[in-house]
């Protein structure tokens, strides 16, 4: 038997109805057919309604379109015409290639591990949790690659200041997982989700950009705001669970020791310096009179700058993590770079074939016209109920948290969501930030209680490392708790942003 002593018929109940979750997706195809599966269904229903002559007239423009069918002569040129074209113009591909371009220089270097080890090893003990995941919250910044690295780290830093390595394992994990898509910096994923948004939103007002610091204050208040939540739920209810006296056996490897070598101090240095160098020279470049870099009538929200930042993230990264490399000896040169950057983008290889399918799919989306006429008739059906817009708001949250239960790829998610959403809530008034974020949450706060996130099973044997007698519902009985609380704060703290009216970004207004 575990150890847990979360018994109880509520709770065995939620197990059974999470292995269900489990049986049922794991039943669904890998996600590069699931889209072209939707493509299939798509097809056979542009020919219904391009058959009845179904059309729709746009509200900011007037223009009447009427869907055509991808099975006709018509359709199946368009599709085979544009493949090419469909994928090398998807945004998000462009996007998160050249940012894992610099990112995983300063991965591979050491420094983006050296920092969160610096960020948890340099609080008090007593502040270990709140540590531990904010240091989770920076860590978003590599991707899913923030799981291998703060997974081993919080069993570390929890042994290093006397506690559970198991609680030490869960706090890194569910920090990881649950805000995954809020950091006080800016992140691959902004990048991926911010592209699609734009693309979803052009369809509705051509001139609309959202640049991926669009939610940048929201991001980086909500990490704060995650790592306290996230604080109060362990050490109020889990830090007192009677069974945290388990094996304290397992071995800690992955990251090395929590505090710094003189040698990592050193390269920390220098890595600091060489980004005040860069950030003084873009912000004097910016600061010149007349500057190409400034956008229309001098703005800086949309300077080269800001709409093409991931080029900007990309040289940073790779900047500061080539002098703490060559200071460390992790990347002895500047010829060992180019190596590590193809190792980068190896490990997003899955990723980029799935954008082959994905952009097609939107591609056909778009042409067929049923784009929008789904959210035209949505923005009716909207506007007939009546609902307040923090209404609709929560109701987003509520329906992708669940959603994401099964389907717990964010860019897949999104790409299938994004040109429906995102027009819908701007035909009644709402500015398509407030979608995206409404996506964030809920795609966010049920990642770590879902076994269809890969990185579960992976938690879960960490735990077993010290705990040999662990399994799935000893690992459920500490996210879930979290992951409900996080649920009701989250939505709660951006219900209170958008009535306040703060900004979610440089320039995007929340109203």
């Amino acid at each position: 038997m575990h150890r847990s002593t979360v018994s109880s018929d509520g709770m065995s109940r939620l197990y059974r109805l999470l292995a269900a979750v489990e049986r049922v997706g794991n039943r669904l195809p890998h996600p590069f057919w699931l889209f072209w599966i939707l493509s299939a269904t798509l097809a056979v229903v542009s020919l219904a309604l391009a058959t009845a002559g179904v059309s729709v007239v746009l509200p900011n423009t007037g223009e009447t379109v009427a869907v055509r069918s991808l099975l006709s002569l018509d359709g199946l040129a368009f599709a085979a015409g544009s493949a090419l074209e469909n994928f090398a113009g998807f945004p998000p591909l462009a996007v998160i290639v050249v940012v894992l371009l610099g990112v995983a220089v300063a991965e591979k270097s050491g420094l983006l591990a050296a920092l969160l080890r610096l960020t948890v090893v340099r609080l008090p003990t007593r502040l270990i949790t709140f540590a531990t995941a904010f240091a989770a919250m920076t860590a978003h910044v590599m991707s899913d690659t923030a799981y291998l690295v703060m997974i081993p780290l919080g069993a570390l830093a929890f042994r290093a200041a006397g506690r559970s390595p198991v609680l030490g394992v869960m706090v890194a994990y569910v920090s990881t997982a649950v805000g995954f898509n809020a950091s006080p910096l800016v992140t691959p994923g902004d990048g991926i989700r911010t592209a699609l948004t734009t693309t979803a939103a052009q369809t509705v007002d051509p001139n609309h950009v959202v640049t991926p610091v669009a939610l940048y204050f929201f991001s980086a208040a909500s990490s704060v705001f995650l790592a306290l939540v996230i604080t109060i739920v362990v050490e109020t209810v889990l830090a007192k669970r009677p069974d945290l006296d388990g094996d304290v056996d397992g071995e800690g490897e992955g990251v090395g020791g929590l505090a710094l070598t003189a040698l990592e101090r050193r390269a920390l240095v220098r890595a600091l310096a060489t980004l005040v160098v860069i950030v003084a020279a873009v912000v004097t470049a910016l600061a010149v009179p007349g500057s190409p870099l400034m956008g229309d009538h001098g703005s800086v929200v949309r300077s080269v700058v800001i709409t093409n930042i991931a080029v900007f993230l990309s040289f940073t990264f790779a900047a500061v993590g080539l002098v703490y490399g060559r200071v460390t000896g992790t990347i002895p040169s500047i010829s060992a770079a180019p190596p590590v950057m193809i190792d980068g983008v190896r490990q997003i290889a899955p990723v980029i074939v799935l954008f082959f399918a994905v952009s097609q799919f939107l591609a056909y989306f778009d042409w067929t016209g049923i784009g929008s006429l789904v959210t035209v008739e949505g923005a009716d059906l909207l506007h007939a109920l009546s609902a307040p817009h923090w209404v609709i708001l929560v109701a987003i949250v509520l329906a992708i948290s669940v959603l994401n239960l099964v389907i717990t790829s964010g860019s897949a998610a999104w790409s299938i969501l994004a040109p429906v959403l995102v027009p819908m809530t701007m035909y009644i008034g709402m500015a398509p930030e407030l979608a995206m974020v409404g996506f964030q949450i809920g795609d966010s706060v049920t990642n770590p209680v879902t076994p269809m996130n890969a990185y579960f099973i992976m938690a879960l044997g960490y735990v077993q490392k010290y705990r040999k007698d662990a399994g799935i519902g000893t690992l459920m009985s500490f996210t879930v708790p979290i992951a409900l609380a996080i649920l009701v704060a989250w939505t709660a703290f951006f219900l209170l942003w958008y009535a306040l009216g703060i900004p979610l970004g440089p320039g995007v207004d929340v109203r």
